[in-house]
């Protein structure tokens, strides 16, 4: 079944049975929350219903209580109003335009237009009538005079309400929140006493062939979504306190009552701190003549977001939650229209359980992707894409970004190659035209040139220190011999495969290989290296390289490769086919009876193994002067 049908299937059962999953959702997100504290009460020897039972009380205990102060705040807040009249007028006349400013002029203006419409009386024009008509319209004339002038006054007269009827208006506005709390209540006692029970029928109904893939989704939403609670209770505690001390220092009224709201309606993402807000700067209009206290709201409102928003929440959970800022903002609007103030309050949560969903269920993969907060493409997939763009600019940033966190290597291997990679892939289906290729590969060619000259921060710093040294050594001090790399034993001959894209990464390896002290020499496509090698005849030491992307990587690399060991059939052979995820050994034995020495897959395993080569080169000769000369014995370490 198509995922967008199932998807519209859940929004319609979620907004026509939101009477019961209100309650439902609202008491798990309790439970998520009351959960550490009732593991903690089982930790002290208390057995799990008396737990749930003492952490319910303490629930309800401290929401009363919290409750009480509220409404007497509140209470307060309502009786102190009318000593404010005079101060309220008085902010409000000094808002109204000043009828002698441009603003003032033009608003009166448009007030004496719409005057003159409403007094006009225009009345469409009356077609004339036949003179047939005329007798019968004179008949009807001293009908019409006896005729009222307007309509006539109509009244409706409501039917008294008997007492059931009384009672149901006076006390249904508060028997529905009654009835949904005990819903809520009673939801969370069952929930947080039968967990264990409740998940294992929830495992059983999924089947036990997704025994693993659910396990990991109830882990990951409960992790995620108790994590979440936990810290935004925390953060949220605080923030209220903070907020209501700085609006006692400022001289609000009632400023506890205002840091509780603050706290509470800070649940609400984004528009619950902003409501908060609005009630202490309203008061302080009231309260105060000036616009001083008004403003000082505004601003401890606006450092308080500040530092919990860009400093605090990220700290503590903005990582943990999984869901983008975008994402975030679009669910809240999404489950208010569904559920309304439940759902403001249960976006968070339900955005969580979505996620979840999107990353364990298959079929819904694409929730993940709408509304996580990881990256929507990988980094060669943005660079791949910037060069079908034709912009290098951001191709090159992107690499450049790239490299102040890994090493070139790692930029090479983990980004060019992949997307060197998806290039060739494309230009073998047909899905590249030639501006886009040709402009592709000179970009990378160029980027590759322009990071020949890259050095690391903590290589320069080291060249510096070494440089110092050499200019100024101390009194007992000489020069350090490894200043500059020793001679290659070996030297290394880079082939290109096939095509544009082996060349480049021929290019890179023997970049590599360079700052790594060997001695290179990279042959462009198509050149004649039977030629090329006669006038460089190389030593048994020295080591072929065959560079080949995917996806016809081996069969042109096998061809290369017997080329070689007809010519050279002393000679090291490395067959790099890059990006390769398969089994090397098995790789190796496609090669048939020309097999290289050795395949490696990515460009780090290529310059190991051709270092672990050089060194043992260099032990060879060692061996081979010590054999020569008995007299000549490597030096002890002490001297």
């Amino acid at each position: 079944m198509n995922p967008l049908v199932i998807l519209a299937g859940v929004v319609l059962i979620l907004y026509f049975a939101r009477a019961v999953l209100i309650p439902l959702a609202l008491a798990l997100t309790l439970n998520f929350l009351l959960t550490p504290m009732v593991m903690w009460l089982q930790k002290l020897s208390i057995r799990r219903v008396p737990a749930v039972a003492l952490a319910m009380l303490i629930s309800v205990a401290a929401a009363g209580g919290m409750g009480w102060v509220v409404a007497n705040q509140l209470l307060q807040v309502a009786n102190d109003l009318p000593k404010y009249r005079q101060n309220i007028h008085n902010k409000i006349e000094a808002l109204h335009y000043l009828p002698d400013n441009a603003l003032g002029r033009a608003t009166e203006s448009v007030k004496e237009i719409g005057k003159e419409f409403s007094d006009s009386g225009i009345s469409p024009a009356t077609p004339p009538a036949d003179l047939s008509e005329r007798g019968s319209q004179t008949s009807n004339q001293a009908k019409t005079a006896v005729r009222p002038a307007g309509p006539l006054p109509v009244q409706v007269v409501t039917v008294p309400a008997n007492g059931l009827q009384y009672v149901s208006e006076v006390f249904s506005p508060t028997l529905r929140p009654l009835a949904t709390t005990g819903m809520v209540l009673i939801f969370t006692v069952f929930i947080l006493i039968k967990q264990e029970d409740l998940r294992n029928r929830l495992l059983r109904l999924a089947g036990l062939a997704q025994l693993n893939a659910m396990t990991l989704a109830f882990d990951d939403a409960a992790r995620r979504i108790s994590r979440y609670l936990v810290m935004q209770f925390l953060v949220n505690a605080c923030y209220g306190v903070c907020f209501g001390a700085g609006l006692f220092l400022i001289g609000i009224p009632n400023a506890t009552l205002w840091g509780v709201i603050a706290g509470l309606l800070r649940v609400v993402p984004y528009a619950g701190a902003l409501t908060a807000t609005a009630f202490p700067f309203a008061l302080a209009l009231a309260v105060f003549n000036g616009w001083g206290p008004p403003v000082l709201v505004v601003l401890l409102f606006a450092l308080l977001e500040l530092i919990a928003g860009n400093f605090v929440e990220p700290w503590l959970y903005g990582a943990h939650t999984g869901i983008s800022s975008l994402a975030l903002l679009v669910t809240t609007v999404f489950w208010a229209m569904l559920w309304g103030w439940a759902g403001l309050v249960l976006a968070v949560p339900l955005t969580v359980c979505m996620i979840v969903l999107g990353r364990y269920v298959p079929r819904m993969s694409f929730l993940h992707v709408l509304l996580g907060d990881e990256t929507a493409l990988s980094v060669e997939a943005q660079f791949y894409q910037r060069l079908l763009a034709l912009d290098q600019e951001d191709a090159r940033t992107i690499a450049t970004t790239f490299l102040k966190t890994h090493s070139l290597v790692s930029l090479y291997d983990e980004v060019l190659v992949p997307a060197l990679t998806l290039a060739e892939q494309d230009r073998h289906k047909g899905g590249l035209d030639e501006t886009r290729e040709s402009f592709l590969f000179l970009s990378v060619s160029e980027i590759v040139s322009e990071l020949g000259v890259y050095r690391p921060e903590s290589a320069l710093a080291k060249s510096r220190k070494l440089t110092s040294r050499w200019m100024s050594p101390g009194p007992h001090e000489l020069p350090s011999s490894n200043a500059a790399p020793s001679p290659s034993a070996i030297r290394v001959f880079c082939l290109s495969a096939n095509d544009q894209a082996d060349e480049i990464m021929s290019s890179m390896l023997s970049q590599l290989l360079e700052r790594a002290g060997h001695g290179v020499l990279s042959l462009p496509v198509g050149s004649p290296f039977e030629e090329i090698l006669a006038h460089l005849p190389p030593e048994p030491q020295d080591v072929v390289c065959i560079s080949a992307l995917p996806p016809f990587a081996f069969a042109q690399s096998r061809a290369l490769c017997q080329r070689v060991r007809i010519y050279l059939p002393q000679i090291k052979i490395l067959a790099g086919v890059w990006g390769f995820t398969g089994d090397l050994d098995k790789a190796k034995e496609r090669f048939g009876s020309t097999r290289p020495d050795k395949v490696v897959a990515s460009l780090a395993q290529a310059v190991e193994q051709i270092s672990e080569w050089h060194n043992a080169t260099l032990e060879s000769e060692s061996a081979s002067r010590s054999a020569l000369d008995p007299a000549h014995t490597p030096q002890s370490s002490s001297s």
